[in-house]
């Protein structure tokens, strides 16, 4: 039986810090390196002591500014341990503002049959009242599962599919959700109570991420709102972007100023895409196209892909 689990240090807040215990905005983030935090939760919880652990710092970045060439390596690092027959899963310490695209990049990339388990905090390592240390210990339960699989995000006692990850609120412990679906399952006293059944899908490769980060295919996001210019479209086109993803007002609809110009990109041969503004739900309709399921940040994510499996 395969038991052990790899964690891999990317950084973000969960690795923060702050000069004052009380400030959990103020702070700095990716400055505890992921050994110092497993080291924190074993002092907490000893037993973990005869629990076989492997730990491998990444990247040491605020997610924020996460992009190709970290994607690509920590992909590379994800499916080299996951073809390790004596590992289990794994865990990915990471920020928060990127977890959702991380988390659909690895899911799309490789669909793993093992559980590859994304962690993160929405307060510093220092913090009075850490959330880090339990989400961690939280993950590590949800890694070990037998028959666990998957891209997966555990946040607040809760388990999030890759693809139904959105978070949703700015500084609350519990700011990610799953929408209408709601979470896979959530750990209740080191045990996982599990609602849904494990992702599933096929992978496109990791191959696909092949080419040089920086020539990876610009894909940008155009948001339809009141007083809406159609100019933002001709830029980008002028400019030479590759894609566009619109995220629409409600069900997908857009600003008058924006349809022609957006047709005219169509019609050029880029490929556009819709998705909703909202928070929540989905685009409803016959027309409603491939983005329909996706937050805006995935949209562009997965377009991203496509090209690239199409060069």
């Amino acid at each position: 039986m395969p038991s052990t689990v790899v964690f891999l240090g990317t950084g973000g807040t969960i690795a923060g810090t702050s000069a004052d215990a009380t400030d959990s905005t103020g702070y700095v983030a990716a400055q505890r390196s992921l050994l110092d935090l497993l080291a924190d939760l074993l002092s907490w919880v000893p037993a973990l002591s005869r629990t076989e652990i492997e730990a491998e710092q990444v990247s040491q970045i605020d997610s924020k500014d996460m992009g190709p060439a970290i994607w690509r390596l920590l992909a590379g690092r994800v499916a080299h341990h996951l073809s390790r027959p004596e590992v289990a899963g794994l865990v990915i310490t990471h920020g928060t503002d990127t977890l959702e695209e991380t988390a659909w990049l690895l899911q799309r990339v490789l669909a793993p049959s093992k559980p590859v388990v994304l962690v993160a905090a929405m307060r510093p390592a220092t913090a009075l009242s850490a959330d880090g240390p339990q989400n961690l210990l939280d993950a590590l339960t949800v890694a070990r599962t037998t028959g666990a699989k998957g891209v997966l995000a555990v946040l607040a006692g809760r388990v999030h599919l890759a693809g139904d990850l959105r978070k949703v609120h700015s500084h609350r412990l519990d700011a990610f959700d799953s929408g209408d679906a709601g979470p896979l399952g959530v750990v209740e006293d080191g045990q996982l109570r599990r609602f849904r059944e494990w992702p599933t899908g096929s992978a496109l490769g990791l191959g696909v991420l092949d080419q040089d980060p920086a020539r990876w295919p610009w894909v940008e996001i155009i948001t339809s709102h009141g007083g809406a210019r159609a100019d933002a479209v001709a830029a980008l086109c002028a400019a030479g972007v590759q894609g566009l993803v619109v995220a629409g007002t409600g069900n997908g609809t857009l600003h008058q100023s924006l349809v022609l110009a957006l047709d005219q990109a169509l019609a050029a041969g880029l490929p556009v895409w819709r998705c909703t503004r909202c928070a929540g739900g989905v685009l409803v309709g016959p027309d409603s196209g491939p983005a329909a399921r996706m937050s805006p940040w995935q949209a562009r994510l997965e377009l991203q892909l496509r090209l690239l499996s199409a060069a």
